[in-house]
């Protein structure tokens, strides 16, 4: 009778932290960084860039003047995907097709693989390159990793890869601010012998960790010097200069 007794509190109490436990998660989940204006705004179509909604993406297309190449863009975890908005129709307006690929509870690493949803969806692009922002950027490097058939370069944005790309024919650009304090300088070190040899490192002068989307000032990053948008326009013309070559 006592060993039933027993049995039942430590049942209740496995019952009690179980659902303290979901409930922290929950939690956790539900909160992100959410999107400003500004890049609510940058979802609206103009002359110059046609945005549209297919499933968990958000396509920046451009009206006139599209290149083959198209970019596919994995949010920073715990950021809202459409805070990437702005620097998405800064690449559209350039001639490449941007795809921002909605993640599972604003965590890219729930879907590894979101490319291959924007490949599906734009079979009329014949090359591809992907990138990402913080932990989105972590994710891209590990699709490009196993799927080096598909993507033709590889964008990292406060970022560093997971896996070894060494060997990698491809091109990677990795872009970080000089005054990013969320960026793990010691593994982002550690990482540059995981990058190819055609890799072109560039520090931003006076750009943080939160400057290349448009959600505020992430917890522990460091004050930008200048704007998201003159980041982000550093970012774009970085891009055009190692896949159009401007």
């Amino acid at each position: 009778m006592k060993e039933r007794k027993t049995l039942k509190r430590i049942m209740k109490i496995i019952g009690i932290v179980l659902v303290a436990f979901i409930i922290g998660i929950l939690i956790y989940l539900g909160q992100y960084y959410h999107a400003d204006q500004t890049a609510h705004e940058a979802l609206n179509s103009n002359d110059q860039v046609n945005v549209s909604e297919k499933g968990n993406l958000t396509i920046f297309t451009p009206t006139a003047g599209q290149d083959e190449i198209g970019i596919i863009f994995y949010p920073g975890g715990k950021v809202e995907d459409i805070a990437y908005a702005p620097l998405m129709q800064a690449l559209a307006k350039k001639g490449l097709t941007a795809v921002i690929v909605k993640m599972p509870f604003n965590l890219a690493v729930l879907n590894p693989n979101g490319a291959d949803a924007v490949m599906e969806a734009l079979p009329e692009i014949n090359h591809w390159i992907i990138g990402g922002h913080s932990l989105g950027g972590a994710m891209a490097s590990d699709y490009m990793a196993g799927h080096e058939d598909k993507v033709e370069g590889l964008v990292l944005m406060g970022a560093y890869p997971n896996g070894d790309l060494a060997l990698s024919n491809h091109p990677v650009l990795s872009l970080y601010g000089s005054n990013d304090q969320v960026l793990n300088r010691q593994a982002f070190e550690a990482a540059k012998v995981k990058m190819p040899s055609a890799t072109t490192l560039y520090e931003i002068s006076g750009g943080n960790h939160s400057g290349f989307g448009n959600y505020g000032q992430q917890a522990g990053d460091g004050t930008a010097s200048i704007s998201s948008a003159e980041q982000q326009a550093i970012a774009v013309e970085k891009i055009l200069e190692i896949w159009k070559g401007n």
